[in-house]
């Protein structure tokens, strides 16, 4: 989905949103109508295996795959110095690092809301402890899909519609968090293996040049706000912003999530 709003050229940004597991481009619906009507140019991604894709996610079989319409949609962009920033929520805080990786030059800003941040993916076990869920205390959350047979690893896997509420949209609408048990879909089960780039560049690691913003979600109860901060002391961003809600803030505060979005820049 693309979309923008009547200003001039010259003070309009382009967004590209990126989603988080399970979900999809119409996560950023109210989100992308308030950018729109601020005036800007909007992008909504949907990866492999989303509900706006053509791709099983039982099919995904890797990181590369998943994260193909985000890399194909930056390598489309012109090389003119047209540059967009890109936003991630959750797990799209992967394919956000990623393209920053591999098309800095196009990457004005990154954005990362209650995402994972981690400037070479999961390379190390404090990588995992830091930048992947731990719902462990909510018990047995997840739908396994075997689409290689039951002898094989899962390939996709989904939380259960009892949990979604509690888990990523204890703050938002009713009507919203419906919306979402409907849409939501399995994610392919390759994202623990996203990794990208030299760790041995460390600081000269291109991925460096790019300027970060977080957007930290105090309430979220999917990535721990001790997650989000052990993240950020990690791999230190230029700005930290602060919303008091759930994992979800383009449903329970898409205004206030706008409002950061743009002081940000």
């Amino acid at each position: 989905m693309d979309a923008g709003g009547d200003v001039s050229k010259a003070s309009r940004e382009h967004f590209v949103l990126v989603h988080g597991a399970c979900h999809g481009a119409w996560c950023w619906f109210k989100l992308a109508c308030l950018l729109q009507r601020s005036g800007h140019r909007v992008s909504c991604i949907d990866l492999a295996g989303a509900a706006g894709s053509l791709a099983d996610p039982n099919t995904v079989r890797s990181f590369d795959e998943y994260d193909a319409p985000l890399v194909e949609f930056m390598a489309a962009l012109p090389d003119d110095g047209h540059k967009v920033i890109l936003v991630g929520h959750s797990a799209g805080g992967l394919s956000v690092t990623h393209a920053m990786h591999l098309f800095g030059d196009k990457i004005k800003q990154a954005i990362f809301i209650a995402a994972t941040m981690l400037p070479f993916g999961f390379q190390t076990e404090q990588d995992i402890k830091d930048g992947a869920p731990d719902l462990s205390e909510f018990g047995d959350v997840y739908d396994l899909n075997f689409g290689l047979g039951e002898d094989h690893p899962p390939t996709s896997m989904v939380l259960r519609k009892e949990f979604q509420r509690t888990i990523l949209y204890q703050q938002s609408s009713q009507e919203d968090s419906m919306l979402a048990s409907i849409l939501l879909r399995p994610f392919p089960a390759v994202l623990p293996t996203a990794r990208f780039g030299c760790v041995d560049d460390g600081v000269k690691s291109p991925v460096n040049a790019v300027h970060r913003v977080y957007i930290k979600t105090a309430n979220d109860r999917t990535l721990k706000a001790e997650q989000q901060e052990a993240m950020i002391h990690r791999w230190p961003p230029r700005k930290v912003m602060v919303m008091d809600t759930d994992h979800s803030p383009f449903f329970s505060a898409p205004d206030h999530l706008l409002e950061l979005i743009l002081k940000s820049l």
